[in-house]
């Protein structure tokens, strides 16, 4: 894709190798087009390895972790459950919300926990809101040790984030959506992958394999869940869709899906 910025005629132009499309710079079209290619030079650039959640390393794009703050916002989960904890950091943002909004717990797994940041996250005040699993977070032995911490009746939002291949998500996605309670959501994370194939550190089979391959399949054969980003609960102007490394990543429960 080319894109030519002309802040003097106040126009955006690309061409994709057939077609060239010129709008005007304020439009949404605009942004979308500029927004898109800021994502990938940041990603290249490690730009999602600069930020922290009190005190702990945090990898996620901060547009990202705003949007997840509203939706937890609007189911206020007794449990989030999150796969791939890295260093705590999305940890310990969720816990954060969990304390803020008086209400909700976290619970993490990852393969590997170094004992450096278990006891990190041990010695954290918000720990108390926070349990950690070390282990597959695509085994069934895994699915039945997590489930014995969820008490009946308990609402459930659930985060992907460990291995990103389409086969590991794919595996993730069945055994936990049954955890997820209606009118929640299921979030596979980091489906940029298929848009960086062609970026410094980005991989060439990343075109098919990667997280939204496998959301796209997991829609299409579970009815009971419905491929959408949240709704903003604060509009303003023509913009609709999220600045993110996660496209297509909410699987929201339908609220019939109860017992499905």
């Amino acid at each position: 894709m080319k894109i030519v910025i002309d802040t003097v005629a106040r126009v955006l132009t690309t061409f994709d190798g057939v077609a060239e499309r010129t709008y005007g710079l304020y439009t949404k079209e605009a942004f979308e087009a500029i927004s898109s290619e800021w994502v990938r030079v940041g990603w290249s650039l490690r730009y999602y390895h600069t930020f922290s959640w009190f005190g702990h390393p945090i990898l996620q794009l901060p547009e990202d972790l705003v949007r997840v703050q509203e939706a937890i916002w609007r189911v206020r989960p007794d449990v989030i459950f999150e796969t791939g904890i890295f260093r705590g950091g999305s940890l310990m943002f969720y816990a954060s919300l969990c304390e803020a909004l008086g209400h909700g717990r976290v619970i993490g797994i990852d393969i590997e926990i170094e004992p450096a940041v278990r006891e990190a996250i041990a010695a954290h005040p918000l720990a108390g809101r926070v349990a950690v699993f070390e282990g597959d977070s695509a085994s069934p032995e895994m699915f039945a040790r997590v489930r014995k911490e969820i008490a009946p009746g308990e609402t459930v939002l659930v985060l992907l984030d460990s291995c990103h291949s389409k086969e590991h998500v794919a595996r993730e996605l069945t055994l936990w959506s049954p955890l997820v309670t209606p009118d929640s959501w299921l979030v596979a994370t980091d489906g940029i992958m298929r848009d960086l194939t062609d970026v410094p550190g980005g991989q060439p089979e990343w075109a098919s394999d990667n997280p939204l391959a496998a959301v796209d399949e997991f829609a299409a054969v579970h009815p009971e869940f419905v491929q959408e980003q949240p709704p903003w609960l604060f509009r303003e102007g023509v913009l609709t869709e999220n600045v993110t490394y996660w496209p297509g990543a909410w699987l929201r429960r339908l609220p019939d899906a109860a017992g499905a």
